[in-house]
């Protein structure tokens, strides 16, 4: 059986209170292995035909093409956008035991639960 792919998936939010509840939340429900939060930074973008320019956070979510599905259903309940930014960069090589760390812990399944715990 192959090995599901991994993604970094992107998703831009507009504040820092934003960023960590939707990071931790995805964390805790087993959806990704880990959340980086980058910020603040500056967003220059288009919205209803204008240019407008806004301080956002990035979360870099390490998780799995598999899990990408309900990454984003979680991030669009949480979000206050009314589209945000949930996007899926392929991870074509990383270290063999992060890989496997990454699956292991971006499959939505608890651990406990599995061992029994």
């Amino acid at each position: 059986m192959d090995e599901p792919a991994l993604v970094e998936a992107h998703v831009s939010v507009p504040d820092a209170e934003s960023a960590q509840r939707i990071a931790s939340d995805l964390v805790a429900r087993q959806l990704s292995a880990c959340v980086q939060v980058l910020g603040p930074m500056a967003s220059v973008y288009t919205w209803k035909g204008e240019v407008h320019q806004a301080q956002e956070w990035l979360l870099l979510v390490k998780t799995t093409a598999e899990s990408f599905a309900r990454v984003t259903e979680v991030v669009v309940q949480q979000h206050r956008y009314d589209i945000p930014e949930v996007v899926a960069v392929p991870i074509t090589h990383a270290l063999a035991e992060y890989a496997t760390w990454v699956r292991n812990n971006s499959d939505g399944i608890d651990d406990a639960e599995l061992m029994g715990d």
